[in-house]
């Protein structure tokens, strides 16, 4: 495997896992900072607001730069802005600096991806686009415990570890990347933004904010959902969320094959179904460790099931649109995630710690509702490559 993917892979592993390493490190932040712990977790709000505001525009305005300086650039901005974090005296500034680092992540994930398939013959596209991707998975494996280990007495330390990822990507891909031709027919803001007249692709892109606000709400305040599993411990709390994190590789890859055999639709259903019947057994399962690590598995099996069906069902409407498509799902995606954190805060205010991950039941099912509505009628889509039923075409394999 191209050396170069793996140092791609290894900055959006840093990227992965500066996105979701919060949830494991809330407890520290908020005692640290002097905030509680729902306003700690407004950090992956601010984080994945910025992310999804900042990704249009910033995409529209450097899409005439060379790739590689485009890189570099966003790992160093993505890098300083987790070394400010680590050195924030307060909890605005905090907010401030994940502003900052959002727009350094916005602008490198979708940049990797399209960098990876320019760097192999394109018989080996997806495998390319499988080992970048795979870093934001392989983060959530692994980045997530592994910084919530690092980060258990002091939550800079969590930050410093990020900062040295994205130093090590970034030294790599100055030494070994060569300079790459910038994109002849890049889109602008409003070529990026025209789907969205498009009312399949509103609902589409409404069930992945839908569901993805339902899964975050729960996975950002996770802590607090095991705490009488875990009884406050570290090394409890980062057992629950490796095994999280494998489940959720195993998610991943379970859905693409489900999407395969099944299509989207039924993916789409029974994984929203599932998830929603997780989340309402939390409140108990949370109250023993057997009963966290169960939720650990199930939930993550079923909620990367759906994010691979996702921005699948995206691409399948418009295949010669897929790259832009696609990043209107990664928007929709971290708009869920950034109103999940608020979600979150507002139902442990309003229930408990106990009882929040009940409306996250609500909203999975809704988005089972949307998604059951909105493709009504519509033809099973398949993954490229998979047998089709005749008369039905399988959308070709895209980028984003």
């Amino acid at each position: 495997m191209p050396v170069r993917l793996l140092l791609l892979a290894l900055g959006t592993f840093a990227v992965g896992t500066d996105t979701m390493v919060t949830a494991g490190i809330l407890g520290t932040v908020a005692d640290d900072l002097g905030v509680s712990v729902a306003a700690a977790g407004q950090l992956v709000t601010v984080f994945a607001l910025g992310y999804a505001l900042l990704a249009p525009p910033l995409a529209a305005l450097t899409a005439r730069w060379p790739r590689r300086r485009l890189l570099l650039t966003a790992l160093t901005v993505f890098g300083a802005a987790n070394a400010l974090s680590a050195l924030a005296p307060s909890y605005g500034t905090l907010l401030a600096t994940r502003v900052l680092a959002a727009a350094g992540a916005a602008l490198y994930t979708p940049t990797a991806n399209a960098v990876a398939t320019t760097l192999v013959a394109p018989e080996r596209r997806g495998r390319a686009l499988a080992t970048v991707l795979g870093g934001m998975t392989v983060a959530t494996a692994l980045g997530v415990p592994l910084g919530t280990w690092v980060g258990r007495s002091d939550w800079r330390l969590t930050m410093w570890l990020v900062t040295a990822l994205s130093a090590v990507a970034l030294a790599g891909l100055a030494l070994l990347l060569r300079e790459l031709p910038v994109p002849a027919a890049a889109p602008g803001l409003r070529d990026r933004l025209a789907p969205l007249s498009d009312r399949r692709v509103l609902g589409a892109a409404f069930t992945t904010l839908v569901f993805f606000l339902a899964f975050q709400s729960v996975y950002i305040y996770l802590a607090t959902a095991v705490a009488p599993a875990t009884g406050g411990r570290a090394d409890r709390l980062s057992l629950v969320l490796l095994v999280s994190g494998l489940a959720s590789v195993a998610g991943s890859w379970l859905g693409g094959r489900l999407v395969d055999r099944a299509g989207v639709r039924r993916v789409l259903l029974v994984g929203s179904t599932v998830a929603a019947a997780a989340f309402a057994a939390l409140p108990w399962a949370g109250r023993s460790m057997p009963g966290a690590l169960a939720y650990a598995v199930v939930t993550p099996l079923a909620g990367w099931a759906v994010s691979v069906a996702l921005p699948h069902r995206l691409a399948s409407l418009d295949p010669a649109n897929a790259q832009v498509l696609i990043s209107l799902n990664s928007s929709a995606l971290y708009l869920g995630t950034a109103a999940g954190g608020a979600a979150g805060s507002a139902a442990i205010a309003l229930v408990g710690g106990r009882w929040f991950p009940l409306a996250a039941t609500v909203l999975a099912l809704l988005a089972a509702a949307t998604a059951w509505v909105t493709t009504r009628g519509a033809a099973p889509v398949r993954a490229a490559g998979a047998a089709a039923p005749a008369g039905e075409r399988a959308p070709a394999p895209a980028a984003g």
